[in-house]
């Protein structure tokens, strides 16, 4: 269970939270299941959100499980289809799914630092940057087209596209992620805009850096303390921590909220312990 930071009621809301067998959107699901909504979490592997759905429901909460690629139509359009069967048309659209790829991940920080052997921009895998922007920003599109018919059906609804920090500020080594996430930052001033007569709003958030099972490896040595690079982070935050996923929810809560941000639209919100804010000196 976790504790949650507003009294938001969600209750008979269909949440669909791609990217969902992940470490942040886990626990948005949970959080919107928690507050009362009918929640269906997407995930390409199947088994981590029929995991999860298991679990709440033994809770007592409602929740479905649907494996599904949210970069590609077909699929996306199954799942749309069985929601709709299942648990009714969408309220609220959590756009969470994406990730970054190695083959897109330079080995240093600065050219100049390069040594023989490393992969430096210049080796740079297009396959795998087109797998970057297709899972970023094409995995924020497709979902939006398929589930936001519902809320233009009803005049109604919230889309939460999930950015980073990367939008704002790129990090070194991972050039395609910080585009893709910029890019996912500007759809979600653009979506506020193409809907803003439909009586859909459309905002973001950017977390800060955050222990995920993706990045586990690159912050943390076997032994469990901080690699070079969280050494960077952290002394970089003035507040030198990390977010934990559940710091989310308020951002979260309030921006899906109709009554509390009815006229928030078009806003991406960074909750990242102060990293922004914090020159270097």
């Amino acid at each position: 269970m976790i504790d949650l930071p507003l009294k938001s009621d969600f209750s008979g809301k269909v949440v669909v939270v791609t990217g969902a067998g992940g470490v942040i959107c886990s626990t948005i699901a949970r959080a919107f299941a928690q507050a009362g909504a009918k929640v269906a979490a997407v995930n390409r592997t199947a088994s981590k959100v029929e995991a999860l759905a298991d679990e709440l429901r033994k809770e007592g909460f409602i929740c479905s499980g649907y494996g599904g690629d949210v970069t590609n139509p077909d699929s996306m359009n199954a799942v749309h289809k069985k929601v709709l069967e299942e648990l009714g048309p969408c309220d609220i659209l959590v756009n969470g799914a994406g990730g970054n790829s190695p083959l897109a991940t330079t080995d240093n920080e600065y050219q100049h630092e390069a040594k023989e052997g490393q992969k430096t921009f210049f080796d740079l895998d297009m396959s795998g940057i087109n797998a970057v922007f297709s899972l970023n920003f094409q995995g924020t599109l497709l979902p939006t087209q398929i589930f936001a018919q519902d809320m233009v059906a009803r005049k109604s609804g919230c889309i939460l596209n999930i950015s980073s920090m990367n939008a704002y500020i790129p990090l070194t080594k991972i050039p395609a992620y910080s585009g893709a996430k910029a890019a996912v930052s500007n759809f979600t001033q653009w979506l506020a805009t193409h809907f803003a007569g439909t009586g859909i709003r459309c905002n973001a958030i950017a977390p800060g850096f955050l222990s995920t099972n993706q990045n586990h490896a690159l912050l943390f040595n076997e032994d469990g303390s901080l690699t070079p690079r969280s050494e960077k982070i952290l002394g970089g935050t003035p507040t030198h921590r990390f977010v934990k996923s559940e710091e989310l929810l308020g951002g979260v809560f309030f921006l899906c909220d109709d009554k509390a941000a009815s006229a928030v639209t078009g806003v991406v919100l960074p909750i990242d312990a102060g990293f922004s804010a914090y020159s270097g000196v």
